[in-house]
């Protein structure tokens, strides 16, 4: 089959960032799904693997990475039980198998879900990560809930990013909160606004903007873009016994006694957990995904994606990989094969 890899990690400028290969064709068995896949999305996890995966050296088997996807299931494990051959699914995969830059992938049933019916296969691909990541942060993380949580205040550092983007309307139409999301071009404080954001302000002079529009502190903070960076404007905003987290990580211990006295609670959110430690809740991913679809095909979720590449090829995966890379990207951009 088809594939995009590479063999070291390169500046995507590079010729050989990436590679067209010809690699076997897998075959399922236990829980796996063989997937044929119609469309992927790119998100900045693939660029930050592809960037540190195999630094200063040269695999023997080329990488293939990828974590967004929507296909037909071709052929099914033995012990599968909750898909059948023909269905059509989306899902985000799992960061410690071969990825979804492929004509075809092997991924656990457990999180899969059955693709939004509404949707086409691209904007399909565009909501496993995003949805899942931002779903987990909310319910599984904060534990939020609309009947304790309705109408208290949310800031969202990133608004106009894959996460932030469907978070804001998580948010708003799951929890009823009221959102306030950072964006600083034109153009994303309008996405910010269609997401459904009802306020939008500028990342660059955070307290400022956010105390100039009235509120002293909010309730809740989520990070999408860079936890160390935000650290003391964070601790500063939110309101004492509040929550913060984060899925950006930091090469820099955070600080977290900064939150002590406002006892305010700091989670991670990573969505790989569940299937890197193989938890026992594991299929919560394929209930969420399912519900995602349920809210997208009855329209309470509006798709993210702005950008569509075509084509299974290196060129295009270079393409796509440079656009994330600039940071400007809005939405989700999504590769059709």
């Amino acid at each position: 089959m088809k594939a995009v890899g590479f063999k070291t990690s390169l500046p995507i400028s590079e010729d050989e960032s990436f590679i067209d290969v010809d690699i076997e064709k897998p075959a399922p068995g236990g829980r796996d799904l063989l997937v044929k896949i119609n469309a992927i999305s790119v998100n900045p996890v693939d660029f930050k693997i592809r960037q540190n995966s195999a630094k200063d050296t040269v695999l023997e088997q080329p990488k293939i990475i990828g974590w967004d996807a929507s296909g037909i299931v071709e052929a099914v494990g033995s012990d599968v039980t909750l898909f059948k051959v023909g269905d059509a699914v989306y899902y985000a995969g799992d960061i410690t198998r071969s990825g979804s830059n492929a004509e075809y992938q092997l991924i656990d049933e457990r999180i899969v879900g059955r693709k939004p019916t509404t949707l086409s296969n691209e904007a399909a691909a565009g909501i496993p990560l995003t949805a899942l990541t931002a779903w987990e942060i909310f319910f599984d993380r904060m534990r939020l809930s609309p009947e304790r949580d309705r109408n208290k205040t949310l800031l969202i550092i990133g608004g106009a990013g894959g996460v932030g983007s469907i978070a804001i309307q998580l948010a708003k139409k799951l929890l009823g909160l009221h959102v306030i999301a950072t964006a600083s071009r034109p153009q994303t404080i309008d996405w910010c606004k269609k997401m459904g954001a009802d306020l939008v302000v500028n990342h660059r002079n955070l307290v400022d903007e956010v105390r100039n529009a009235g509120f002293q502190h909010v309730d809740y903070i989520v990070d999408f873009v860079d936890t160390n960076g935000y650290w003391d404007t964070l601790a500063e905003l939110i309101k004492p016994q509040g929550h913060i987290a984060s899925i950006t990580g930091s090469a820099a211990p955070v600080v977290l006694n900064k939150l002590k006295n406002k006892s305010v609670s700091f989670s991670w959110e990573f969505m790989f957990t569940r299937s890197t430690y193989q938890t026992d809740d594991m299929i919560e991913q394929y209930h969420i995904l399912n519900r995602v679809a349920e809210l997208l095909d009855e329209g309470v979720l509006q798709p993210t994606v702005t950008q569509t590449l075509h084509g299974l090829t290196a060129d295009t995966l270079k393409q796509a990989h440079a656009q994330l890379e600039s940071g400007t990207t809005i939405g989700k951009l999504v590769i059709s094969f």
